[in-house]
């Protein structure tokens, strides 16, 4: 018996000085690199003040907000505002556009990336490469106010160099392309691939950097032409990124950017164009109905994280390591 103890004791002094050494090494490894730990104190206030902070405002989805009152002071009722948002005729028709733009851009969207960066990896001419680089990156730097004007003038009627190219071609009348409601989800939908396309396309050319030159000399040894190569080492090399990004595109699936949909929509296509972020711009802030569009934003976020947490959990189930 008293042998037991000393060892159970021996034990236990044991792994109270592992802990204390693993503790000492982290803090001396954290003491040789301050510098760099430095440089995250802006980026973790940022993401403290503004990411954080603002979840307290959070409440006023349960109160009926008064500026007088404050965020604490206000009335509490409950769970009527979301009573109020599932009656609602409007919430359920721009809850279908926001599904709907979201949809087309995961479909149509979400693989445009991944087949330039497979075209760009098999460009040998650095010079071409660098200038097409250069070309897909610059809209994603461009503000919509400016790319959403070039796409407005480009579909113009009257003026604009579709039309003029479709009217050469097949001698028809003009369409109208962003008063439409069949046409005005595709210009939506392609105007966002044109801005994100050469973004999505650098993190899969830094996955492909990553890949072993050596898999594709054994290929070619083997007889593998290029399709074959890109089947069975790219893809493979990229799939990881590839399930990562799908994350991540699966948590924005109830969240429509606000200054693209607001600088493309006008009155003639609100049925198909006005989503979440419109609605909440318009009622919320013009408006003044804070404590309803808080409630829709609650639960956007609310369906955002169930569905970052199931595709993460599916890929997971696939064999990829999903962020967490």
């Amino acid at each position: 018996m008293k042998g037991r103890l000393a060892t159970a004791k021996s034990q236990a002094r044991s792994h109270v000085v592992q802990n204390g050494t693993h503790r000492r090494s982290i803090w001396s490894r954290m003491l040789q690199d301050k510098h760099l730990y430095l440089m995250l104190v802006p980026v973790i206030g940022f993401y403290f003040l503004f990411k954080y902070v603002p979840i307290v405002g959070e409440v006023i989805a349960f109160k009926d907000y008064r500026f007088s009152d404050g965020v604490f002071g206000s009335v509490w009722v409950g769970f009527k505002h979301f009573q109020m948002i599932f009656a609602s005729s409007d919430f359920w028709r721009i809850l279908r556009n926001t599904l709907v733009l979201n949809l087309y851009s995961l479909v149509f969207g979400f693989p445009v990336p991944i087949l330039l960066a497979l075209l760009l990896n098999e460009v040998r001419r650095n010079w071409y490469k660098r200038i097409v680089q250069n070309m897909l990156y610059i809209p994603h730097f461009m503000s919509w106010a400016v790319l959403g004007s070039i796409v407005i003038a480009a579909l113009s009627p009257s003026t604009g160099i579709v039309n003029l190219l479709l009217k050469k071609i097949t001698g028809g009348e003009s369409i109208y392309f962003m008063a439409d409601s069949f046409w005005w989800p595709i210009a939506y939908t392609i105007a966002g691939i044109w801005r994100e396309a050469g973004w999505g396309t650098i993190l899969y050319l830094a996955a492909m950097a990553s890949i072993d030159p050596q898999l594709y000399e054994a290929a070619k040894i083997d007889g593998a032409a290029k399709l074959r190569q890109i089947w069975h080492i790219t893809l493979p090399g990229i799939r990881g990124t590839i399930a990562i990004l799908l994350v991540l595109r699966m948590g924005q699936m109830m969240d429509v950017g606000l200054e693209q949909t607001l600088v493309l929509q006008n009155n003639s296509v609100l049925d198909v164009a006005d989503v979440i972020s419109t609605y909440v711009y318009r009622v919320g802030l013009q408006n003044m109905n804070y404590s309803y569009t808080t409630a829709i934003g609650l639960f956007q976020s609310i369906i955002g994280v169930i569905l970052i947490l199931s595709v993460n959990r599916l890929i997971r189930l696939f064999g990829e390591r999903g962020l967490w």
